[in-house]
């Protein structure tokens, strides 16, 4: 699974040929949240709430080439690294 982003200890990854909703992995030590790219909502996991705030503000910022990267990832390309949130 590609690292695609990395910022205040947060790792954002996304898989090849995941399945649906178009999302990403953002990791912060042990937890885990699976974060849909059109709606930002955590579908899955959980995250401590200032974590999942940097997270989803980052998409927000960085929304287009998500969903970018996702349609890469679903056809097996390779992904761009995506700025850090600063």
């Amino acid at each position: 699974m590609p690292e695609i982003s990395r910022f205040f200890g947060i790792v954002i990854k996304m898989f090849f040929d995941d399945h649906n909703p178009p999302h990403f992995h953002a990791e912060y030590g042990s937890d885990l949240a699976l974060i849909d790219i059109r709606t930002l909502a955590v579908f899955s996991g959980r995250l401590p709430p200032r974590v999942t705030g940097f997270v989803i503000e980052w998409a927000t910022l960085h929304q287009r080439e998500l969903l970018t990267d996702w349609e890469r990832a679903q056809a097996r390309q390779e992904l761009q690294k995506i700025a850090p949130l600063e």
